[in-house]
């Protein structure tokens, strides 16, 4: 994947603009998630195969962290320290959840796909943010 495959993504070659649209598209799928496990806790639980206590607190981080990679996405130049902070955590994420599915979490066939298919997501974005912030400081150097 080349540097440039960001840019077209987002439909611009601007590496500022592309990391700010990847920054929000991550608020904005956090966030939709956040609210999914919020509002509908119990019957995600049942299909799922999780706690729904397990998901309201999923839920209010994610609505939470959604928050402040939104904010970092509404910065006219989101800081690289806070872009590296947020792609640290995307890997994290994925990393652990991946983790609680092979050594404690029981979830349904459908809880385990999502869990394998979130986690690619987050790396996604995760990935994405990386090469966004590589093409934005090399387009300054």
């Amino acid at each position: 994947m080349s540097a440039t495959q960001p840019a077209a993504l987002a439909r611009t070659t601007d590496p500022q603009a592309v990391l700010r649209r990847i920054l929000a598209l991550d608020a904005v799928v956090t966030g939709a998630n956040a609210l999914a496990y919020l509002a509908l806790s119990g019957p995600l639980g049942r299909f799922l195969g999780v706690d729904s206590t397990l998901l309201l607190g999923l839920g209010a981080f994610l609505l939470g962290y959604a928050a402040g990679v939104g904010l970092l996405a509404a910065r006219p130049h989101p800081p690289a320290l806070g872009v590296r902070a947020v792609v640290e955590a995307n890997l994290a994420w994925s990393a652990v959840s991946l983790a609680a599915l092979a050594l404690w979490l029981s979830p349904s066939a459908a809880g385990a796909v999502w869990t394998v298919l979130q986690a690619l997501v987050v790396a996604g974005f995760a990935l994405l943010q990386h090469m966004a912030l590589k093409a934005r400081q090399s387009d300054r150097g």
